[in-house]
């Protein structure tokens, strides 16, 4: 008999599903699995999806028999040469970027590679800045200036010191009861979180490198964990980059709305906003209306016709 379930792990080849009364089932998928929609990806089922399963007779496998319709989903390219793709979850009601001005420094366009793609697959998405307790004066200074670009996009943004538990509940009240995703370079902070907002989790965590100023790859596989105050965050691995998937050249700018919206001020309407005469978006980051930042990010990834991060 078949039974409906929630995927919360995914090892690429075993699956972990949340079923009945809070009960799991270690499950597999047998032979080739069909995806409707003809999506070619690494993991043809991803945490967040629902899914029907049934039992082998007389074990305790379970076999996933069928994909449910996704109300959505994130992905990446799998690596900056694969031609492969990467669910990073399904299902989510928001998708958070963690990220730090330092104790690592997380790049701006990493950033923006991040947002575009959620609002390509139009789920909301916000940033979490931790790790403010290191922070030098300079480096609250780049912070606030980040959270001045991003939030006058439209992206909540919260400052969060996890080591000393501060700045919280505003993010709590955002995942009471949502499903969401959490992702970032290694050593932001992310399990740190996971592990804060519910200790029994008990999740492993390490040191960033004081060499490479870099964290270590301590969470391998995405998984889905409930939170004491009601809802489920996903946490994924650690991130390098971000490759963008599916975007034609002359949509990317559709995915920044700051320049989406001025755009509709260029003089011809097929601008890219590179060189062309009479183009808003230009004269708006001349006169300080669009960060140069974001706009250098845009061109960047325009101009990347591999869809590469570098």
């Amino acid at each position: 008999m078949k039974q409906e379930g929630l995927v919360i792990k995914s090892t690429g080849s075993r699956y972990r599903v949340l079923y009945g009364d809070l009960r799991v089932a270690e499950c597999a998928i047998k032979g080739k699995f069909r995806v409707r929609g003809g999506l070619k990806t690494t993991n043809p089922v991803a945490v967040g999806d629902r899914v029907l399963f049934e039992f082998e007779p007389g074990t305790a496998a379970g076999i996933i028999t069928d994909l449910l319709d996704r109300k959505n989903y994130i992905l990446r390219r799998a690596s900056n040469l694969s031609k492969q793709v990467q669910i990073l979850a399904a299902n989510v009601d928001h998708v958070f970027l963690m990220v730090t001005i330092s104790h690592p420094l997380t790049q701006p366009e990493f950033i923006d590679r991040f947002l575009i793609s959620a609002e390509a697959y139009r789920i909301p998405a916000g940033l979490i800045i931790n790790k403010t307790d290191l922070y030098t004066a300079g480096d609250t200074e780049k912070m606030e200036h980040m959270i001045s670009v991003y939030e006058k996009i439209g992206y909540k943004c919260y400052r969060l010191s996890v080591r000393e538990q501060i700045g919280l509940e505003p993010l709590i009240d955002c995942l009471k009861g949502k499903i969401s995703l959490i992702a970032g370079n290694s050593g932001v902070g992310k399990t740190t979180l996971l592990n804060t907002l519910n200790p029994e989790l008990n999740l492993k965590t390490a040191k960033i490198s004081d060499y490479h100023k870099q964290g270590k790859h301590i969470t391998t596989f995405p998984e889905m964990h409930s939170l004491p105050f009601g809802g489920y965050l996903i946490d994924s691995p650690g991130i390098k980059g971000f490759g963008m998937v599916d975007m034609q050249r002359n949509e990317i700018y559709h995915f920044f709305p700051e320049i989406f919206r001025i755009s509709e001020n260029c003089k011809f309407y097929n601008c890219l906003h590179l060189d062309e005469p009479g183009c808003a978006v230009r004269l708006a980051v001349e006169e300080g209306d669009i960060d140069p930042l974001r706009y250098r990010s845009y061109l960047n990834i325009i101009e990347d016709e591999n869809r590469k991060y570098r």
